[in-house]
């Protein structure tokens, strides 16, 4: 059935908001939100629960455009329904300074719930955010109350689903049986380069279908098949819901529709005119908005007032009936850390044998369980080596929806995505682990993470050389480096035992994403005072050991499984009438984090005479070693062989540090 005039009317205002702003940026992709302007209508005015007035109200439901160059779909309605985003922003669409820049940035706009525009990303991140409704629902919800009740809503194109992690946080997805999750795919058969027949001509219904989804197909631009394609799907409680709806991307161009030229590029003042007659719209006023639209879209502002004060009035409620459990739901999606964390840290006793970082990871994890009974992880299918299990409580989905392990199987992409999803949301302290090396599958993901500066924890064993027989493919010698060079991320690599326990602390504590790198090997537990306790993880780099000199001969800096050799460098040194002070430094993020006079206290200027040591390439060791000092690592890939011959081949041991600091 064909729009309402006054439907219509709404419809048209968003498509011409789209094409003015891009046409005034000269910059921008106006086809996909004309062509997706119905479907986007009628969701967002007779299905989204949303509040304008408090866009982080907990339980509104999520919108995320996935198809993120599209975005002047997501800012015309955000600023159609009354979210503060002044028309003047649109006006200012991609310039310096907008909150409407290029692509939707979290953080940035409000409205907004995760940045997207790399495709793919907001659908895997989309799934995250279902799995915290799934997990929260079930925690909390009782029969008289349900206080997590939302959906989480996505549009995603063409180009979502061609790329790979498409298919990991689908398969995932399917399998967990996330009914609250539903997307609207914009099928409009166009990419950049042209017709979708060049290169992607599956069929995507099947596709779903294999996934365990639940698949509609439909008309976009009917609204009474929109409407009723979105019920259904609400209720599909057992399946996530894809909606195919068949549009025409830049609906209602004369010369531009259902053709690429209207994809990634304005359509220019000549067919915007031509344009605007066939939609019966004024030209001559660009970023014009009818009253009548207006009024509808803002009606959305009371129906979400209204929304939120009745979930306030049940959230009250429950309160009286369940007050420890309310007490609970608010630390959760307040992130309240309980002030029990420190104490509740594992202390390992001196050893020489001492545990894997990996090993003393899983003690960790299991120790502060119940202190941060929101604590929800796991690994890409490996649990046994990462050592991320959280014992006793199941996992999730497979033992029910309030299991607290999560089996993410061999998906480390949509695994990235879906741990920045579940921090978004709110509620959890998620975390997901892999191997090191494995961070090439989960870059992108890790990347956004830092760029949205959202909580995610990222466990990543089997960190250098010392993972020993599986040879150079598994052996992640460069990622630390690249991984440093990210802006925003935290990066620990502790020395022992001690020290990971307080790296943990340090990511729970964090504000934004963290990286915690881990090895596969034993390392000696250290011996510990109140002058170095590990504590001093959270500083970054802190003196282990000093020299008996007010200004040390030598300075021997050491990460992670190298920290061992630098404390044994140390006594041989002493032999010699060089007496060196040694620096742990976990990470190099959070030492930079520290006053002028720490840092100068821990690495004085007087001192060049410095080695550092780890197992991985050079690059960028200079800044801490200076012109003078020696950086020892390997700027080669690694072999395959037992860890201790690796470690002798390549000259990483403590008698190089020996060595490099005599001379």
């Amino acid at each position: 059935m064909p729009a309402s005039k006054l439907d219509k009317l709404c419809v048209n205002t968003i498509r011409t908001l789209s094409m003015d702003a891009v046409q005034k940026a000269n910059s921008g992709h106006p086809g996909m939100p004309m062509g997706m302007a119905d479907v986007a209508y009628v969701l967002w005015t007779k299905f989204l629960k949303h509040n304008p007035n408090n866009p982080d109200w907990f339980d509104r439901d999520r919108f995320i455009l996935s198809a993120g160059h599209g975005s002047m779909l997501l800012y015309s309605l955000l600023h159609l329904t009354g979210y503060g985003l002044e028309l003047d922003e649109l006006k200012n669409f991609r310039q310096m300074g907008s909150k409407t820049p290029g692509h939707p940035e979290y953080g940035m706009t409000p409205g907004v719930e995760t940045t997207t525009g790399p495709l793919g990303q907001g659908f895997g991140t989309g799934v995250g955010m279902a799995m915290a409704e799934h997990f929260l629902s079930a925690k909390f919800n009782k029969d008289a109350h349900k206080i997590v009740d939302h959906y989480t809503y996505a549009i995603v194109s063409d180009g979502d689903l061609m790329e790979g992690i498409s298919h990991e946080s689908a398969s995932m997805a399917g399998h967990m049986g996330l009914g609250k999750l539903i997307y609207l795919y914009d099928s409009n058969n166009i990419s950049i380069e042209g017709s979708t027949d060049l290169a992607f001509t599956e069929d995507a219904a099947k596709r779903f279908e294999a996934y365990n989804w639940h698949v509609i197909e439909i008309d976009g631009h009917d609204h009474d098949q929109i409407e009723n394609a979105i019920k259904e799907a609400q209720n599909e409680t057992d399946k996530p819901s894809i909606i195919i709806c068949k549009t025409h991307i830049g609906f209602g161009s004369p010369n531009k529709q259902d053709s690429e030229s209207s994809h990634g590029s304005p359509l220019g003042e000549d067919e915007i005119k031509l344009t605007k007659e066939a939609y019966d719209w004024p030209s001559e006023e660009p970023f014009f908005i009818p009253d009548e639209a207006l009024e509808v879209f803002r009606n959305e502002v009371k129906k979400g007032e209204k929304a939120e004060a009745e979930w306030n009035e049940k959230l009250s409620s429950y309160e009286k009936a369940n007050a420890d459990d309310a007490k609970a739901f608010k630390a959760w999606i307040n992130r309240e850390i309980s002030a029990e964390l420190e104490q509740t840290l594992p202390v390992f006793d001196e050893d020489a044998n001492g545990m894997a970082s990996r090993a003393a990871s899983g003690k960790v994890i299991n120790a502060i369980k119940d202190v941060i009974p929101n604590l929800f992880g796991g690994s890409a299918d490996l649990a046994g080596s990462t050592k991320t299990d959280i014992d006793g409580y199941g996992s999730f989905v497979v033992d029910g929806p309030t299991g607290r392990t999560i089996h993410y199987g061999v998906r480390e992409h949509g695994m990235g995505a879906a741990v920045n999803g579940m921090a978004l949301h709110g509620g959890l302290v998620p975390y997901g682990a892999t191997f090191f090396v494995f961070t090439d599958y989960m870059r992108p993901a890790i990347r956004l993470a830092s760029l949205m500066k959202s909580p995610s924890i990222f466990v990543l064993t089997h960190d250098s050389i010392g993972l020993g027989e599986d040879g150079p493919t598994h052996q992640p010698v460069e990622h630390l480096a690249s991984l440093r060079a990210m802006p925003g991320i935290t990066i620990l690599r502790p020395g022992d035992a001690n020290e990971t326990a307080y790296a943990w602390k340090a990511a729970i504590d964090n504000e934004g994403p963290t990286l915690l790198v881990l090895t596969r090997q034993n390392l000696p537990t250290l011996s510990r005072t109140d002058a170095n306790s590990a504590k001093l993880v959270q500083k970054g780099a802190y003196v282990y050991k000093d020299s008996e000199k007010d200004t040390p001969d030598a300075i021997l800096i050491g990460t992670g499984s190298e920290l061992q050799y630098v404390v044994e460098a140390r006594e041989k040194l002493a032999e010699k009438g060089i007496d060196a002070r040694v620096v742990s430094m976990p990470s190099w993020e959070l030492f930079e984090k520290q006053d002028a006079a720490y840092k100068a206290s821990v690495l004085p200027k007087e001192v060049t005479n410095r080695v550092a040591i780890e197992a991985g390439t050079t690059f960028g060791w200079e800044r801490y070693v200076g012109a003078e000092g020696t950086a020892i690592g390997l700027d080669t890939f690694g072999e395959s062989g037992p860890y201790e011959e690796l470690y002798e081949h390549f000259g990483i041991t403590t008698e190089a540090v020996v060595e490099a600091a005599s001379k």
